[in-house]
């Protein structure tokens, strides 16, 4: 879908975890030392940031802010945490929460990754579960049942919060 609408940019976040098998610097994440994490933080030079499952992640600012300067629509996948904050710092930001068609769904995809161990599996489960009831404060829904489906579900949100298209 982003490759067709050139208005949307996806976010890429920071991560002081190691790539998983297939992760590509820059594209997937950006992957950085806790050092540096800690000097980010440190000069609140992050729009949302939160410690997840023993490392940190975060969503820096000032690429957010070129892309919303540059009239562009700025994707963020970000957990509730992230979300929160977002809102509290932009207020007029469109939060989407994707939720997994079932539970039974949800721990088939995540046990199909096969990038956790059975414990750390179990807590992300937890932590996911947690999270879907979270979701009421989030201005939209959208089930994850079918990639092109969600995706079309989100593009039509993003262009209805968008307003009227100049033409």
């Amino acid at each position: 879908m982003l490759e067709l609408r050139p208005e949307l940019v996806l976010s890429v976040s920071c991560t002081t975890r190691d790539p998983r098998p297939g992760e590509v610097d820059g594209r997937d994440y950006e992957f950085i030392s806790p050092e540096l994490f800690d000097q980010l933080v440190e000069k609140d030079e992050f729009l949302e940031w939160a410690e997840i499952y023993g490392h940190r992640s975060g969503t820096l600012l000032a690429p957010v802010l070129k892309e919303l300067t540059a009239g562009r629509h700025v994707i963020l996948e970000i957990d509730v945490q992230g979300a929160a904050a977002v809102r509290r710092r932009m207020p007029e930001a469109v939060l989407i929460f994707l939720a997994p068609p079932s539970d039974g769904e949800l721990e088939r995809r995540l046990r199909a990754r096969r990038t956790e161990s059975e414990p750390e599996l179990e807590r992300r489960l937890r932590a996911a579960r947690s999270e879907m009831n979270q979701r009421s404060w989030f201005d939209h829904v959208v089930v994850n049942d079918e990639v092109e489906r969600a995706a079309a579900e989100v593009a039509a949100i993003i262009d209805a919060a968008s307003g009227p298209s100049e033409t």
